[in-house]
C-alpha cells in the first residue's frame, strides 16, 4: 500500500493494523541533539488513550510507546526514529460479521474495490487505531517547536456550540470532552450517552489554535501552510470539512469585514499589531506571526449498533449491525490526533524555512 508517509523535510512514516501486533511511526528528518525521551512522548499518547471514560470505546489499550531508535543518551542522533505501540486488547471475533458485508460510511467497500481484499478487523490501515502512532509523531515533532504552543478543543457536538462567553482554557483538561465551556461539557454528557445506548454516534467539530508561530513560515504556491494543515487534517479518520480561520463565514463577508486591519508595532516589538484574525494566522500560505487557528469536522462513527441497510461483499441486499467496542463520538478522540497534526505540519515547515531562509 503506498502512500503512508506525510511531510517534507520532518517526514513520517506509520505502519500496523487495528488487530495486528502492533503499530508505530518512523520519524525521518529529525534535528540531532533535541532531548527527547518516552516520558516526552507518553502524556499524548494518554490523552487519546481508548477506555479512559464511557463517552469513548471500552476497548483497554494501554499505549506504551517505546524508542527503538534515533535517540542516545536522552537526545535525538539526527537518525529515523522508530516508535512502537502494542496492540494489546484485539478482539477479532467482535468483526465476523464485518467480513461478510460492508459497513456503510466505513471505508470497507472502498478498500475492497481498490485492492480486492481487506483485513475486516476493525478495518485495518482503514482504522483510527492508527492515529496512536501520528500522536506519538507528533509528540516528537513538538520537541522541535518550543516556540510554539498548541492548544485543541472541542467546540461542537451534534450540533450543540460551545458558548465563547463560557471559555475557560483550564476546563480542557478538567472534562472527558476536552471542553473549554463547563455548562457545555455537562450538556454533552448526556448527549453522548443517549447516542451510546441508542447504539447511534453524534459528529463533532474541534477546534486548534497555535500560538507562537513566527510569520515567515509556509510558501506562496505548493506548500502553503495552509494547504499542508488542510491536507493534515483530512488525513485524519472521519474527518470531512477544514477550515482555516474565519472559513466557510470568510464567503459570507464584504471585504472590508474580511480584512485584518494592521497597526504599527507596539513599542517593544518588531512585528505589526493586527486588529482580527479572520485569515487564521496565515496569509498567502505564509504565516503572519497571529495565532494559526483552524477547525476540523468529524463525521459520526460509522460503526452502529442501530441497524443499517448494506449490501455484502458478493453484491446481496443485506442489513448490518456493528457489534464490538466504538466511540460514540469520534471526535472526542481526535483533539489529541488535531493537535498531533498540527505540530507534525508546524515542525515540517520550521525546517523548510531554514532550510530557505538560513
Amino acid at each position: 500500500m503506498s502512500y503512508n508517509t506525510f511531510g517534507r523535510i520532518f517526514r513520517f512514516t506509520t505502519w500496523g493494523e487495528s488487530h495486528g501486533p502492533a503499530l508505530g511511526a518512523v520519524v525521518d528528518g529529525c534535528p540531532p541533539g533535541i532531548a527527547l525521551s518516552e516520558a516526552d512522548i507518553q502524556p499524548f499518547l494518554d490523552q487519546r488513550r481508548p477506555g479512559t471514560s464511557k463517552y469513548t470505546t471500552q476497548r483497554q489499550e494501554p499505549d506504551m510507546v517505546r524508542v527503538l531508535s534515533g535517540v542516545f543518551e536522552g537526545r535525538t542522533t539526527g537518525t529515523p526514529i522508530s516508535l512502537l505501540i502494542e496492540n494489546i486488547d484485539q478482539r477479532s471475533k467482535d468483526y465476523s460479521e464485518i467480513a461478510k458485508s460492508y459497513r456503510p460510511g466505513h471505508a470497507d467497500y472502498a478498500y475492497d474495490a481498490k485492492y480486492g481484499f481487506r483485513d475486516y478487523r476493525g478495518g485495518g490501515r482503514s482504522s483510527a487505531r492508527e492515529t496512536a502512532a501520528r500522536v506519538a509523531a507528533g509528540a516528537v515533532a513538538r520537541a522541535i517547536i518550543p516556540e510554539v504552543q498548541i492548544t485543541a478543543y472541542v467546540a461542537e457536538i451534534g450540533g450543540d456550540r460551545i458558548n465563547p462567553d463560557n471559555f475557560e482554557f483550564a476546563q480542557i483538561d478538567q472534562n472527558p470532552f476536552f471542553c473549554p465551556d463547563e455548562t457545555a461539557a455537562k450538556r454533552w454528557a448526556q448527549r453522548v450517552d443517549d447516542a451510546r445506548r441508542a447504539g447511534s454516534s453524534l459528529g463533532a467539530v474541534v477546534e486548534c489554535v497555535a500560538t507562537g508561530v513566527p510569520a515567515g513560515w509556509g510558501a506562496p504556491i505548493y506548500a502553503k501552510l495552509d494547504s499542508e494543515l488542510a491536507a493534515a487534517m483530512m488525513s485524519i479518520n472521519a474527518v470531512k470539512g477544514v477550515e482555516i480561520g474565519a472559513g466557510f463565514d470568510a464567503a459570507r463577508l464584504s471585504g472590508a469585514e474580511n480584512a485584518d486591519p494592521m497597526r504599527p508595532a507596539p513599542a517593544g516589538s518588531n512585528h505589526p499589531e493586527f486588529l482580527a484574525n479572520n485569515a487564521g494566522g496565515i496569509a498567502g500560505g505564509i504565516s503572519t506571526g497571529q495565532p494559526v487557528i483552524c477547525r476540523v469536522a468529524f463525521k459520526p462513527t460509522s460503526s452502529i449498533l442501530t441497524p443499517v441497510e448494506t449490501i455484502t461483499r458478493d453484491g446481496t441486499a443485506a442489513e448490518i449491525v456493528t457489534k464490538g467496542r466504538h466511540d460514540p463520538c469520534v471526535g472526542i478522540r481526535g483533539t489529541p490526533i488535531v493537535a498531533a497534526m498540527m505540530a507534525l505540519v508546524l515542525a515540517d515547515q520550521k525546517l523548510l524555512h531554514r532550510a530557505q531562509c538560513g
